[in-house]
């Protein structure tokens, strides 16, 4: 798995292990194992287990792990299994709401994910971002909404999330982390509005999203792949930069360095390596 580049990681239930392998031939660019918010209480230890019994018997299988929150009674639990396992490649911090936290998961020695899920997380976001072990943020917009009494769906509420997303990406630039992912679309049938989410995550910045179903992740991917012209339009500045003859003009635009820049990133988005 190469976690530089996630467009999409894609949620399991450990409850559910028959469903891993299925998750990971999906396409998908990650698949995160959920011990947290698809697992009912009374089935915590049964899905810490499950997951258990997959590790030793796919030594070879890569995945995350999404393990409970800092103030569940499962958590240690939940973190001395993913130390011990080498197939956990990073863990999902849910519910992030200090450094401290973070740096608590970082013992495991495995990169973090926080997921900024609450107005406290928002607020300690800046340490949570600088803090050790950290390798991306991500995002939970049901969470946060609900403990900031939004009114989901609502245009209102859709103006105060996308200030979490801007902090979110702006602290990950910041604190020179991979790109953040952010939340869940979660009405499976709703392709057009997956495809729409999923553009404005990446137009925003975000490396891509969360995601719950494994018919949502070729929608993700489509919608982060540039399309022909704007490929050509990048190899076009990046073929006028190496020509040389010091100032060089695209399609009437002047090229300057973040122009260069933009191109570049147009290229690695659809997995070309600029020259």
């Amino acid at each position: 798995m190469d976690r530089s580049t996630i467009r999409s990681a894609l949620f399991v239930p450990a409850t559910r292990p028959e469903r891993i392998d299925k998750a990971l031939g999906s396409g998908a660019d990650a698949v995160i194992v959920d011990l947290e918010d698809a697992v009912a209480e009374h089935l915590k230890v049964e899905a810490r287990s499950n997951l258990q019994a997959y590790l030793e018997a796919n030594p070879q299988a890569r995945i995350l792990v999404r393990i409970n929150a800092p103030a569940h009674e499962q958590q240690a639990a939940d973190l001395a299994l993913c130390a011990r396992y080498p197939g956990v490649v990073a863990v999902l911090l849910p519910k992030a709401e200090s450094a401290e936290q973070v740096e608590r998961v970082a013992a495991c020695a495995k990169p973090v994910w926080p997921i900024i899920e609450s107005a406290k997380g928002l607020l300690e976001l800046p340490a949570i971002a600088r803090a050790n072990g950290v390798e991306r943020l991500s995002f939970g917009a049901l969470d946060l909404g609900l403990d900031l009494g939004l009114m989901s769906g609502t245009a209102g509420a859709q103006r105060m999330l996308d200030q979490a997303r801007y902090a979110i990406v702006l602290h990950s630039t910041l604190a020179h982390l991979s790109p953040p992912l952010d939340s869940v679309f979660p009405d499976i049938k709703n392709t057009e509005g997956m495809t729409c989410m999923a553009a404005d995550a990446r137009d925003m910045g975000f490396g891509g999203l969360l995601c719950i179903h494994p018919s949502q992740v070729a929608l993700i991917h489509a919608a982060f792949m540039p399309g022909p012209e704007e490929l050509d339009w990048a190899r076009r500045v990046l073929d006028a930069v190496a020509a040389g003859g010091g100032v060089y003009v695209v399609d009437g635009q002047m090229v300057d360095a973040p122009v260069i820049g933009h191109a570049r990133q147009v290229l690695h988005r659809a997995g070309v390596t600029p020259a």
